[in-house]
């Protein structure tokens, strides 16, 4: 799967998610460190990436402009957890939603529960 590591995760997870046979880039590897988040959405749509971030706003922008496009695997709860023990989250979630995050979807994580909302999310 193709994945683009927010800056507000460790660069280590990209790492380790690269060792896992995953496609990860962290965004100050390529450019984007210190970036608007519509810019980093914008890539990751063009870049077929997924989105990995600890950052509510992603998920928040892509239901407010109703795209389908990219998705999001948020982690929340998860900033007493090592990179290791993030990366390790990730994988497990990865193997469980990974078909619906490559549909089109935000996936919103803690180490006891996975809550995943198809996109696009209408409005009521």
């Amino acid at each position: 799967m193709r994945l683009l590591v927010d800056e507000n995760l460790s660069v280590r997870i990209a790492a380790r998610l690269g060792q896992a046979r995953h496609d990860a880039v962290h965004v100050t590897s390529v450019g984007l460190g210190s970036t608007d988040d519509a810019v980093i959405l914008e890539s990751a749509a063009e870049g077929g990436q997924v989105v990995l971030t600890a950052d509510a706003d992603f998920s928040t922008m892509l239901a407010l402009q109703g795209r389908s496009q990219p998705s999001v695997l948020m982690l929340r709860s998860s900033d007493h957890l090592t990179p290791d023990e993030q990366t390790d989250l990730i994988l497990r979630t990865l193997e469980q939603v990974g078909g619906e995050l490559e549909d089109g979807a935000i996936a919103s994580v803690t180490p006891k529960r996975i809550r995943i909302r198809t996109l696009p999310i209408s409005q009521p």
